[in-house]
């Protein structure tokens, strides 16, 4: 098993990182490294962009606790909107029904009475 030194892994990143070599094969035939799985790894651990794949989230003391709780307000407010959708849905459908079994007009009641229903 040959083992090379982090500078020169480093070396062979930052060439492939540059553009010298079009791809990790190509850097691993230049310098004879066999196989370009291990130019892969190296690219991996030392390249620069495997910073990019990591995500990094700073929270304040407490702030956890905030996310949860806004969390569960708006779980609150969403099942309220949903009932009083329902709610508005089951009063139309009564008041067209009534309307109807009572031989009215829906728009000239709601002119008369000055309201959108």
């Amino acid at each position: 098993m040959i083992r090379y030194s982090e500078a020169f892994k480093q070396q062979v990143v930052s060439e492939l990182e540059d553009g010298r070599y079009g791809s990790p094969f190509e850097a691993s035939q230049v310098y004879g490294i066999r196989g370009t799985t291990t130019v892969r790894r190296w690219v991996r651990e030392y390249g620069k962009s495997h910073l990019l794949s990591k995500v990094v989230r700073v929270e304040k003391q407490g702030e956890p606790g905030e996310i949860k709780r806004l969390k569960e307000r708006v779980r609150q407010l969403e099942t309220s909107l949903a009932d009083a959708h329902m709610d508005w849905a089951l009063e139309k459908s009564f008041f067209e029904i009534l309307c109807k079994r009572t031989a009215t007009d829906v728009e000239a009641f709601k002119k008369k009475h000055g309201g959108k229903r």
